[in-house]
């Protein structure tokens, strides 16, 4: 008999995990995204990008802010921001470099392709000017 599951991550405190995957199959997976240090404006030094696939954010609930920037040979440039609204969609291009800045009481869900890791992705290291124009734009 077919049942219906649920998939949660309710983790809190110092003790939460950042992201938690808590579904995949061979086609698609589903993570939930706390808030942890790393997280924070001071500990944004990075942009990702995915190079053959998209993914989605939606925020569920507190605040968070999407960073992304245009590519020039490799390098992040025209740093820009979206800041989040509950319950709406945010669709990542495949290749855009983005991150997500979050305060404490954020919490989002993250669906990509499967797989999604750093075989078909890629860093970039912010330099220090970078850093704080992200500060200031933040």
């Amino acid at each position: 008999m077919l049942r219906i599951e649920s998939y949660g991550h309710t983790e809190s405190g110092d003790n939460k995990t950042a992201l938690k995957w808590v579904y995949e199959n061979p086609v698609w997976k589903v993570g939930i995204k706390n808030w942890k240090p790393a997280n924070d404006i001071s500990g944004t030094t990075c942009l990702e990008r995915h190079n053959k696939t998209d993914e989605l954010f939606i925020l569920l609930d507190g605040h968070c802010t999407l960073l992304y920037a245009d590519d020039d040979n490799g390098k992040a440039v025209n740093i820009g921001k979206v800041e989040m609204e509950p319950m709406k969609v945010y669709k990542i291009p495949a290749t855009l470099w983005h991150n997500t800045v979050t305060q404490p009481d954020a919490k989002l869900v993250l669906i990509e392709n499967n797989p999604t890791d750093m075989t078909n992705s890629d860093v970039y290291n912010l330099t220090d000017d970078q850093i704080a124009e992200i500060k200031a734009l933040v």
